[in-house]
C-alpha cells in the first residue's frame, strides 16, 4: 500500500540525514510545525493513555467514496513526542479507516530505524498512539 506523499517526504528526508542528532532535530522541527489543539480538545477522551508525556489526539470524520475517512490533529508537551505525533499524522491523517487499520506504523518506524533510537518510555508511548489511531479506524471499518 502506498504511503501518503507527506509521510513519504518525511521518510525520504530521514533517510538522507546520516546523524541521529540531525534526525532528532528534524523530528522536533516537524512537531513545531503542528498547530496547537484548542484547549477544549485537551480532554480525557482525546488523551492517549500509556504515554509518559501528555499527548492528545483529536479526529474528524469525513467520507470519501462511501468510506469513512479520518483526519487527525495532535499535540504533546514533549518536543520529541510532538515530532512523533507529526510523523504519525502525516502517515495516517486523511486516509480511509480501512487504510489506517491496515497500516502498521510500528513496522514502518522500525524499517526507518526510528524506534531503536527512542527511549523505552517513548517507544511505549509511540505504540500507545498507534494503537489508539488504528483502534479507532478498525472500529469504523
Amino acid at each position: 500500500m502506498d504511503q501518503p506523499e507527506a509521510f513519504q517526504e518525511i521518510a525520504d528526508n530521514l533517510t538522507f540525514l546520516d546523524d541521529w542528532e540531525e534526525r532528532y532535530r528534524y523530528i522536533i522541527e516537524l512537531g513545531q510545525s503542528l498547530l496547537p489543539l484548542a484547549e477544549a480538545e485537551k480532554t480525557n477522551a482525546n488523551k492517549v493513555h500509556g504515554c509518559v508525556s501528555q499527548v492528545w489526539l483529536a479526529s474528524d470524520r469525513g467520507e470519501r467514496a462511501g468510506e469513512p475517512v479520518l483526519n487527525y490533529r495532535g499535540e504533546s508537551d514533549a518536543m520529541i513526542v510532538q515530532g512523533l505525533v507529526a510523523v504519525l499524522l502525516a502517515l495516517y491523517s486523511g486516509r480511509t479507516a480501512a487504510e489506517i487499520a491496515a497500516t502498521d506504523a510500528i513496522e514502518i518506524f522500525d524499517k526507518l530505524g526510528l524506534r531503536e533510537h527512542l527511549t523505552a518510555q517513548r517507544a511505549n508511548g509511540l505504540v500507545a498512539m498507534v494503537n489508539r489511531i488504528r483502534g479507532e479506524a478498525k472500529a469504523l471499518s
